[in-house]
């Protein structure tokens, strides 16, 4: 092993997951730059250190100090000390800002920070409040540092340690140390695997029952995640066995203990549920037997001459399924109206609107995501609000609307309603009085949600509500292709891929990933914006079936940032960089942003100073920190399970053998139905073939249709 000392001069490359750093450093002895690599994670520009390691020469990268230690101090050189604060290490102070510190108090900067902040306000353009946030921030930062050298200490990745600090302060070391379990529910993105690595270089005894209760607890949220109410028990034992390494037994006795805590809450064929999805579960079976229980809204109005009326009024000639549904929604309490593209399902909503409006009755609408909610105003013509709007979600009091505070009207439509999962449903519901219609409009053959249940079709499987389902694409809509190919896919047919230059629907047919991927390039950079004259960013979507490959939404997003957005405003945060204009997408729920999962909006505005940014979503701009840039991913390109409840002008797909695995009839339908005027296919036929003929959808563990059909009770 040898010693080397050194300024660090710039960061090339760090992987926030493990902490893998390449960094080159100006070191004593030595002309050129030194490059380091190994885990660095937590070093920053401008810092010094000494440096323990070996040399080793790279075939393509060159002569490298591979690091097996370091120890980190403050720069002692002016220069150093200016280049250390302009790194973005504290909130407060970028480049311009450290220059005019650094100009005034030379070589006591890092001294007055510590010991004598509010001596800041001498320098130019500093005031009060900018001198409060570098106070904060220093003293965060030489806190996260301490988490990142102790995660560090036990070879846990340290792009952690921001999100452990805020969320338990100055205890964060001791919390993880007491019980490091405690991570994984506490904090999002770290999950089991990381907390149990953290407690076995801890020392804690792999039998603990705070080790399996947390290993249960992970494989029932992992099958959430994948869409499932519950698990099996023998299929949750089964998984717990080989994550955790241990005796059945063992798993049984502590899954045992889990029951008798109400940690978990069993039911029917052995079924095991987290009790969120088991109440949520539950508790919506027992709302829709309420509300179908409850009395109709039936004033005493002839429907047939309302419906004339409409039809006259409108200059609109209903068919007779429509007739049925419309007929159906004026004499139901839970009614859902399905159907496919263009088979008139907007127009039989808005027939049912003006009916009730006609019988005097008062409606809301209502959607999943903002999107959709705004396309429901437009097509009727009446305010329609996200479902947490609507509910006046507010994160520190929960839903507004609830069973004691319903929602005031006659009449509610949820539109999209596909997309709305167990959890969301229930918390609908109970704000929905019994004696309100409901009806639910959406596609059932459309992917289902992202959370978990798959409460549209359940609610359509159990017969225990009125279901019509619109089938005859009407005549406008028979000149488009995407919406026939979508209905023939939906039948397990080919779509028809030779279409005309006057076409909606293309099929361009390429083999090779990478030149899939330069050929969407191309189509989103050159080609669709120059004929169609598009907003390239805002107007066209890419739409992928899987995040991996070359072909994969992760690589089309970096190809699509550095054709489209070549602007160097940018913030880094972990391997990625977040440039000014960036089109990105909202990736957890964040209830005190008010923003959600799916959700698409663009980088206005961008402070490197303060490292902040604004996201502004349809028409709303949210404030950001950088540390929050976990939560957002470029979307230039975007997966199709999250682009549901969404419409594009233009829709570029790709579709090749390497997203084998995601390969399914109903992905494809989603796909192509998510189009508006244009869609642009780009793959193998083969894939497409397989697309087709693959309708084997993946079973979720639900009980929602057995529990509306029979009397299964909490």
């Amino acid at each position: 092993m040898e010693y080397i000392s050194g300024i660090v001069e710039r960061i090339t490359f760090t992987n926030e997951e493990n902490g893998f750093s390449v960094i080159k450093i100006r070191a004593r002895g030595c002309s050129d730059l030194v490059t380091l690599v190994g885990n660095l994670a937590s070093v920053n520009v401008g810092a010094v250190l000494r440096l323990k390691g070996d040399w080793k020469y790279d075939s393509k990268y060159g002569k490298q100090f591979n690091v097996a230690d370091y120890r980190e101090t403050v720069p002692a050189t002016i220069a150093g000390i200016e280049k250390y604060l302009g790194s973005g290490l504290i909130k407060g102070i970028g480049p311009v800002y450290a220059r005019r510190i650094v100009s005034y108090f030379k070589e006591d900067t890092l001294k007055v920070i510590e010991e004598k902040a509010d001596y800041l306000i001498k320098v130019e353009g500093i005031g009060q409040k900018r001198v409060e946030m570098i106070k904060k921030a220093w003293q965060e930062q030489k806190e996260i540092k301490n988490v990142m050298l102790f995660l560090q200490s036990y070879g846990v990745s340290t792009a952690y340690a921001v999100k452990i600090y805020k969320t338990y302060g100055d205890e964060s070391i001791k919390i993880v140390k007491s019980n490091p379990f405690r991570l994984a529910d506490d904090i999002w993105g770290i999950g089991f695997i990381t907390a149990d690595k953290i407690a076995r270089q801890l020392g804690f005894d792999t039998q603990s029952y705070e080790r399996c209760r947390a290993g249960i607890i992970y494989a029932l949220n992992h099958l959430a995640n994948e869409g499932h109410c519950y698990a099996a028990r023998e299929q949750l034992v089964s998984e717990a066995v080989k994550l955790l390494d241990l005796e059945e037994s063992l798993i049984d006795s502590s899954l045992q203990r889990m029951i008798a805590e109400r940690s978990v809450i069993p039911d029917q064929d052995d079924a095991i549920y987290l009790p969120p999805f088991y109440y949520s579960e539950a508790g919506t079976a027992e709302r829709i037997k309420k509300i179908l229980a409850g009395q109709a809204f039936k004033p005493a109005i002839d429907i047939e001459k309302i419906i004339a009326e409409i039809q006259r009024d409108c200059g609109i000639v209903y068919d007779r399924v429509q007739l049925d549904a419309i007929k159906s929604a004026a004499g139901s309490k839970f009614m859902v109206l399905t159907g496919g593209p263009g088979t008139g399902k907007t127009t039989t909503t808005l027939a049912i609107i003006r009916v009730f409006q006609k019988m005097g009755a008062s409606c809301l609408l209502a959607a999943p995501t903002g999107r959709a909610a705004k396309r429901l105003s437009e097509t009727t013509g009446m305010e329609a609000k996200t479902i947490h709007r609507l509910l006046e979600f507010k994160p520190s009091e929960g839903y507004k609307r609830n069973s004691e505070n319903t929602l005031e009207c006659d009449v509610l439509i949820i539109d999209e309603a596909s997309m709305v999962d167990i959890i969301l449903m229930y918390n609908l519901l109970k704000a929905v009085s019994d004696q309100t219609v409901v009806i639910l409009v959406g596609d059932v053959d459309q992917l289902p949600s992202v959370g978990a249940g798959n409460v549209l079709k359940d609610i359509i499987s159990s017969g225990m509500v009125s279901v019509v389902r619109l089938t005859r694409i009407f005549r406008q809509a028979q000149g488009s292709a995407i919406i026939t190919n979508a209905h023939r896919i939906n039948k397990g047919e080919m779509p028809r891929l030779r279409c005309g230059r006057s076409s909606d629907f293309f099929f361009i047919e390429e083999e090779d990933p990478p030149q899939v991927a330069e050929t969407i390039k191309d189509l989103c950079v050159k080609r669709l914006p120059t004929y169609y004259r598009v907003d390239p960013i805002s107007d066209i979507q890419v739409l992928c079936p899987m995040q991996r490959g070359e072909a994969g939404a992760q690589n089309l997003n970096s190809v699509l940032q550095e054709a489209l957005n070549r602007t160097d405003i940018t913030i880094q945060y972990g391997g990625a960089a977040y440039r000014l204009h960036d089109k990105v997408m909202q990736i957890k729920n964040n209830y005190d942003k008010n923003v959600f999962n799916g959700d698409i909006g663009s980088i206005v505005k961008m402070d490197r100073e303060d490292k902040t940014l604004v996201i502004r979503f349809d028409g709303v701009d949210v404030d950001y920190d950088a540390t929050d840039l976990d939560e957002v991913v470029l979307s230039y390109a975007t997966t199709v399970h999250k682009s549901q409840g969404s419409e594009y002008k233009i829709v570029v797909a790709p579709f090749t053998m390497q997203h084998y695995m995601m390969l399914q009839r109903n992905l494809l339908y989603t796909c192509v139905t998510r189009a508006k005027k244009i869609l642009v296919l780009v793959g193998s036929k083969k894939a497409l073939r397989i697309a087709v003929s693959n309708n084997k959808i993946q079973q979720r563990n639900t009980m929602l249709a057995e529990r509306l059909s029979q009397n299964i009770y909490p």
